[in-house]
């Protein structure tokens, strides 16, 4: 994970965001961040993101091709009460089903509870966004109910889903998210031996 940076990392988000051909990436996800007809637009949306700090966005970088290969952000920032989200997540293909993608998230939670001492890390995400919450529910993030009619985009009336995992969960899930990494849990193809849930408990 990496601050985003505009000058670093846009033609890597770019061209693994045109990976996905049927578009599939964008449906639940705002406007102004994508899909983008061109490099220099997608640029102007990285250097506006980049330059706020609510959300505070992250590249994503894959280890292996050490490019960036999705985003993510820090969101609805509360440092008094100790609550923030993720969000805006976007994996492109070169992410999608792989380890790193699992990683990243990881990572992040990882800094909210033991370097930034928040006490609660938020998820949510469309009520038909299927994708997204079953990845909410393997990542430990437990289901919370559902706002409904909470927002507006595209057009379209939103209930939302939402999920946390908060402070006194973590060092479990953190132990399951370490297990499941570790290099032994990987077969020579890259399959896992034995998925986060079950290394969770």
């Amino acid at each position: 994970m990496e601050p985003l940076d505009p000058q670093r990392h846009t033609e890597d988000l770019f061209a693994a965001n045109r990976e996905d051909t049927e578009g599939r990436n964008w449906t639940y996800l705002p406007e102004d961040q994508g899909p983008h007809p061109s490099l220099d637009l997608y640029r102007r949306w990285a250097e506006t993101a980049a330059s706020g700090d609510d959300p505070l966005w992250h590249a994503i970088i894959d280890t292996e091709s050490r490019r960036a290969a999705g985003v993510a952000a820090y969101a609805r920032i509360d440092r008094i009460s100790g609550v923030i989200e993720v969000g805006g997540i976007n994996y492109s293909p070169r992410l999608r089903r792989r380890p790193a993608a699992t990683e990243a998230m990881y990572l992040m939670m990882r800094r909210v509870f033991d370097e930034l001492g928040y006490r609660r890390y938020e998820w949510k995400c469309g009520s038909l966004n299927a994708p997204s919450r079953t990845a909410a529910l393997r990542l430990g993030f437990c289901y919370e109910g559902l706002f409904r009619q909470a927002v507006v985009y595209k057009g379209r009336s939103r209930d939302t889903a939402w999920f946390s995992v908060i402070d006194s969960k973590w060092p479990a899930l953190r132990q399951g998210f370490e297990r499941w990494l570790d290099p032994t849990n990987f077969d020579s193809e890259g399959r896992q031996r034995a998925s986060l849930s079950t290394l969770r408990g």
